[in-house]
């Protein structure tokens, strides 16, 4: 492992990582497009994201290998890939490349940026709204606004609210929210907290409000926000920031 209390020497290692990682995600990838031709890139990404585990099988997390701790989204993401799992989500966050453009458009890209980024001509509306919050991802980037350090603002309120859609891709069903957080400091509310979905490829949109009291700046915490149903979970990790 490259750790110094690791004196095991083998012919041969397994090395994880994210450069490990990239080309075993991506022959899963390959293995779910060939069992959903008709899926997005958006849509394969989403099903192996909120179908991935972050606990080992004694329920415990799973450690940071360099420093021993429990590790956070900071460390692993959305978590190990399950691609049996990922097969079968129930739903996912779909996206096209119109909307990828429009986050970009949302981050101020230029026309120029644009082009030489998609290779295609594109001029962002200055009558429509781009939110970069909006992109319809499987997880949530939450920063708030940290206190000044002079006392006087510790206990201003902010909110920050997302929308995002899901997709049926399994079996009509009804699927409930839930929220399992590390911190009490923010507060989160869904709406709505539950979704009915009839038939394959049928779309249902919620909103959910982050609010929290301004805290120091480089404050970090984590949450999990899910939607489940008798059979699936469909978890996005989310992450406060204080900056």
């Amino acid at each position: 492992t490259g750790l110094t209390i690791d004196t095991r020497q083998v012919s041969f290692n397994i090395i994880s990582g994210t450069s490990m990682s990239c080309p075993h995600v991506s022959g899963l990838a390959a293995v779910i497009k060939a069992a959903h031709p008709d899926w997005s890139p958006a849509a394969i990404k989403s099903a192996l994201m909120t179908t991935s585990y972050t606990v080992y099988k004694n329920s415990k997390a799973i450690l940071d290998s360099a420093s021993g701790l429990p590790s956070t989204p900071f460390d692993y993401g959305a978590g190990h890939v399950d691609p049996v799992a990922a097969l079968d989500p129930g739903l996912v966050y779909d996206a096209t490349a119109d909307d990828y453009i429009d986050f970009l458009c949302a981050l101020n890209y230029s026309s120029d940026l644009i082009k030489h980024t998609t290779s295609q001509g594109f001029s962002c509306s200055s009558s429509k709204i781009y939110s970069v919050q909006n992109l319809n991802y499987p997880s949530f980037s939450v920063a708030f606004e940290a206190a000044s350090g002079n006392g006087k603002d510790s206990h201003e309120v902010s909110t920050v609210r997302y929308t995002r859609t899901l997709t049926n891709v399994g079996t009509p069903s009804m699927y409930k929210f839930s929220v399992s957080s590390q911190t009490d400091a923010v507060k989160i509310i869904v709406e709505p907290e539950s979704l009915s979905f009839s038939a394959v490829n049928e779309k249902k949109t919620f909103t959910v409000a982050f609010t929290a009291n301004s805290m120091p700046s480089g404050t970090n915490s984590f949450a999990h926000l899910t939607w489940y149903d008798l059979k699936h979970r469909v978890t996005s990790p989310v992450a406060f920031t204080w900056t």
